[in-house]
């Protein structure tokens, strides 16, 4: 009964497959913000035209072909983070089993981009390509004038969100369900070792960016 609860667990899935499927949701996610959301503002059709328009659109194919890699290296340094909190703790889960949990919690941020997409072919109907940029669900972004703060607490004020503490429960609960220890444990670990980093990662954005 055990190894068949292990099977069907989303953590336990192949991760070929699974790697797949959130590329092609990651893909279709943009590739919709791009074409129905951001290139019919008033500016992009501005620039259409002219060559930034024409840096714009090579931007926005990088980005497709870009998703691969950006996953393959996130999934790689947040994996090899848990694992050495882990290992620390004296936790004995895999490599391989921390980066199965960091991809699992990825999917977690497709709901942002879902809500993003309808607010603004809903809802804010007529955006420009600031509000698109600057605009995150739930995040502390919201609760800010975005023109007025000053740009490197753009990024962390997004990136702090209601979402991103789903990751961290997500991340929580695939430490516990490798190790099989109590929670507490699993908390600790992702504490030490993701959030801390994550924070640090923001506090060295803020202070080098210019």
């Amino acid at each position: 009964m055990a190894n068949e609860i292990e099977s069907t667990s989303l953590f336990s899935t192949n991760k070929v497959p699974t790697f797949i499927i959130l590329c092609i949701l990651t893909l279709l996610l943009l590739y919709i913000k791009i074409s129905f959301i951001e290139q019919e503002t008033a500016a992009f059709e501005f620039l259409q035209d002219r060559p930034e328009g024409t840096v714009l659109k090579i931007i926005s194919a990088l980005q497709f072909f870009s998703i691969p890699l950006i996953y393959l290296w996130k999934f790689t340094v947040i994996g090899f983070v848990i694992w050495v909190g882990s290992f620390m703790f004296g936790f004995r889960i895999t490599f391989s089993q921390c980066w199965s949990v960091v991809m699992a919690a990825e999917f977690v941020f497709l709901l942002p981009e879902f809500l993003k997409i309808g607010w603004f072919m809903f809802i804010e109907t007529d955006p420009t390509l600031p509000q698109i940029k600057a605009f995150y669900p739930f995040s502390l972004m919201n609760l800010v004038d975005y023109t007025t703060i000053q740009k490197q607490y753009a990024y962390p004020l997004k990136a702090i969100s209601i979402f991103e503490i789903f990751y961290i429960l997500v991340l929580v609960n695939g430490v516990h369900h490798y190790a099989k220890r109590d929670k507490q444990a699993a908390w600790w670990i992702v504490s030490t070792s993701y959030i801390l980093i994550f924070l640090l990662w923001l506090l060295f954005y803020i202070i080098v960016y210019k």
